[in-house]
């Protein structure tokens, strides 16, 4: 696809709704209440704030930057950039691993949203009103369990997402996050009204904004700057092919810094409308993975009008990670139909078969093949350094994708629009003030670089390792 045949999104607003789609996932509405409620509520808010500002917007930046200046594929734009610049195309590494990492994430992800599809008609038909804990863990482990049941889910959720992807930018993309964003904040304010009705708001607003500094850990630190990098799907190339249909024109600052507000917004609205529920039924904040397929039907089975708000609720999450879904595999789409000179239907085709195939490893982790981990360790003087444990293929794909390849990702795109890239591109492409382009300079050259080695590491277990031989 040349150049001049680029699709183009039509507006801004529409690109900052597609990236803020590409951005809003199961990690706002799942991830962050969850993790908010193990490392003391405000004071985590109030740092993971600042680590968005810190990483997520100024790689942001680098990654629209980077897809805007190629207006390809992440391949062939690392390629060509690096060869514009005067560097080995070698950089095209980095555009392949965001490609593969978008298309392994897809496939465990659409599983994943297939048990939020499942879970939509099982609230909207009561299953579990008047249901206690353990009846409730019951309904979960029995969806996991079954394989052919996972598999029409899966099936059912790639199968929406393909149709978006394979109608291209504007009849496809575009009009997905036209409407489907849109949609997925009526239903959060819906819920927040539902919420505010609850007894508690006041007290679920409090736990969510009210610092105690006194609760904050390294490791909650850690946790913070980790979900601020991974909360913007940065380093999997999506942002960069996005960045790719964005009009000359367009303000790269303010819209990344407009899709980080509406990010963390949609985290926040998530929380303020969790954490009310939760507290209403005396159930536990900090329930962890859980939260959303088991504590959360098990408290709305209690409320009044529960079932309505809590299928509303399973819809919202199934939106969110439809936006989501589809700029996943988009980088793979591009790619093969500039290198293989197909049409967008035979490419999005193609490549749902391979999601759809490689999905069926994260679906048998669950039951048939649950049996089948690995283990991984190191020795060393000071003790064994574990870097997998009894992990299944799904967690396999997990720690691949999210511990080794977007860090990495993430980290390449701030040393090359950083470090490598003339500025005089990056000055055009940007085009702020002096004093702003200079504090993005030393925010993705510096700052945003050693964070993200942190959370790198982090997420390894170094950081934990090395602790445990200091300590």
């Amino acid at each position: 696809m040349s150049e001049a045949k680029r699709e183009q999104w039509s507006s801004r607003l529409v690109f900052i709704l597609a990236a803020t789609g590409s951005a809003v996932g199961l990690g706002n509405i799942w991830k962050f209440p969850y993790i908010t409620g193990e490392n003391g509520g405000g004071a985590f808010v109030l740092i993971y704030l600042c680590c968005i500002a810190a990483i997520g917007i100024p790689i942001m930046m680098a990654e629209i930057m980077l897809g805007r200046r190629g207006r390809h594929d992440p391949v062939t734009t690392m390629q060509n950039l690096a060869k514009e610049s005067g560097h080995s195309r070698s950089w095209g590494l980095l555009g392949w691993m965001g490609v593969i990492a978008g298309f392994l994430i897809l496939s465990y992800y659409s599983v994943i949203a297939g048990w939020a599809m499942a879970y939509v008609p099982k609230m909207a038909l009561g299953a579990f009103n008047a249901l206690d804990a353990k009846a409730v863990d019951n309904i979960f482990n029995t969806l996991v369990g079954n394989p052919w049941l996972l598999i029409v889910w899966h099936s059912l959720f790639l199968f929406l997402t393909m149709i978006v992807v394979a109608r291209g930018v504007h009849g496809g993309l575009e009009k997905a996050v036209t409407y489907l964003m849109p949609m997925l904040f009526v239903l959060l304010l819906i819920l927040l009204v539902y919420a505010m009705d609850s007894g508690y708001f006041l007290q679920g607003v409090s736990y969510l904004f009210n610092p105690d500094f006194s609760k904050i850990t390294t490791e909650g630190v850690l946790t913070a700057m980790g979900h601020a990098f991974f909360t913007l799907s940065l380093g999997m190339g999506a942002i960069m092919v996005y960045g790719s249909y964005l009009p000359a024109h367009t303000s790269i600052a303010q819209a990344s810094i407009v899709v980080a507000f509406m990010d963390t917004l949609v985290a926040l609205l998530a929380g303020m409308i969790i954490f009310p529920v939760v507290f209403a039924n005396g159930l536990e904040a900090g329930a962890g993975p859980g939260l959303i397929f088991k504590t959360l039907p098990l408290a709305f089975s209690h409320m009044n009008y529960g079932t309505f708000f809590g299928t509303l609720f399973f819809i919202l999450i199934v939106f969110a990670a439809w936006t989501s879904s589809i700029s996943l595999i988009e980088p793979a789409i591009t790619w093969a139909m500039n290198n293989f000179n197909i049409s967008r239907m035979k490419a999005s085709i193609v490549a749902g078969v391979l999601v759809w195939f490689t999905g069926l490893l994260t679906v048998f982790s669950f039951n048939l093949a649950s049996d089948f981990t690995i283990s991984s360790t190191i020795s060393t003087h000071y003790g064994e350094f574990v870097i997998l444990k009894d992990a299944t293929a799904f967690d396999l794909l997990d720690y691949l994708t999210a511990n080794i390849m977007l860090p990495l990702g993430g980290l390449m795109i701030a040393i090359y629009a950083g470090w490598l890239m003339k500025q005089e591109y990056s000055r055009q492409e940007l085009n702020i003030s002096h004093f702003w382009y200079t504090i993005w300079t030393v925010l993705v050259r510096y700052i945003a670089p050693a964070m993200v080695i942190v959370v790198f590491l982090n997420a390894m277990g170094i950081v934990a390792f090395v602790r445990n031989v200091i300590g």
